[in-house]
């Protein structure tokens, strides 16, 4: 996901939910999974055991050399979709990541904040550049694994920021990041709680995905029961599984450019420039207290 702080979506993602494998290969691998899941569920009869899913499959990844194929990220939405991603694309060098996650980058100035730093891809390149970057997640195995890499990491959360943090000039949302927004109330929480600890005339930069960008009917069919429980329709109800163990269910936010600018009024933020490209966007926010 994406990163996102303590569980994430996947950066492959179809349309406000879940990725889809693109080989063949990984078909298989995702309905392997998948029937693993099941199975697993059906033998004992028990719900998984609460843990830091995320946070193994990166270690689990890093310790085989960050290898393709051999550690996967199942993300479980709450209507039964399940989506399966190769975790090393947190590994990513800085040549790989997407049009919208190099734009903001780009941008990023002074002392910088990377929330849901996950395995430091962006952390690491924006240090070797000389700036000052602090990674938060909420995973502790991503802490740590982002600390082995020369990140300096700690655990916490958009929603209770550790307070010995300091402030910044920027703060990062990157890989659809604008997901921890969740939805329309706790979006103000998450921006009142960044923009507390971004000096006057700071950013905020982050990526997100447009949830219209689709014609698969079960994410049509997602966006239509959200609208009938009055939720946005790209708001979606995930977490993140490796085998019998699962993160919390949580809420991850979706959301078009026109709808995000809505979001924003009344907060300490305001639009200064966006970039899209295909169902992606980055965009940079001022602070303006």
């Amino acid at each position: 996901m994406a990163d996102r702080g303590g569980a994430r979506v996947p950066g492959p993602v179809v349309s406000a939910a879940l990725p889809r494998s693109s080989s063949r290969l990984g078909n298989r691998v995702r309905t392997a999974a998948a029937t693993a899941i099941l199975v697993g569920m059906a033998e004992d009869h028990r719900r998984p055991v609460i843990g830091d899913a995320f946070g193994t499959i990166l270690k689990r990844c890093m310790d085989v050399g960050v290898a393709a194929g051999v550690a996967h990220e199942i993300v479980e939405r709450d209507d039964g979709y399940l989506g399966v991603g190769d975790a090393v694309r947190y590994f990513a060098a800085d040549d790989e990541w997407s049009p919208v996650d190099r734009w903001a980058c780009d941008r990023a100035t002074g002392r910088v904040l990377d929330v849901g730093c996950g395995a430091g891809r962006h952390a690491l390149p924006l240090a070797r550049k000389g700036h000052d970057v602090v990674g938060l997640d909420a995973s502790p195995g991503a802490v740590d694994v982002a600390t082995r890499r020369g990140v300096t990491a700690v655990l916490g959360t958009v929603e209770q920021l550790p307070p010995a943090l300091g402030s910044f000039d920027t703060v990062l949302l990157l890989g659809n990041n604008l997901g921890l927004l969740a939805g329309p109330g706790h979006a103000r929480t998450v921006l009142a709680n960044l923009a507390a600890a971004t000096r006057p005339g700071g950013r905020l930069l982050g990526t997100g995905l447009d949830p219209h960008h689709t014609n698969d009917e079960a994410h049509l069919a997602y966006h239509d029961r959200n609208r009938q429980r009055g939720r946005l329709p790209g708001q979606a109800r995930l977490r993140i599984r490796d085998g019998a163990v699962a993160t919390e269910w949580f809420d991850y936010l979706f959301v078009p450019l026109a709808e995000l600018r809505e979001l924003l009024a009344e907060t300490p933020w305001h639009l200064r420039q966006a970039f899209e490209h295909e169902a992606g966007y980055a965009v940079h926010l001022d602070h303006r207290p």
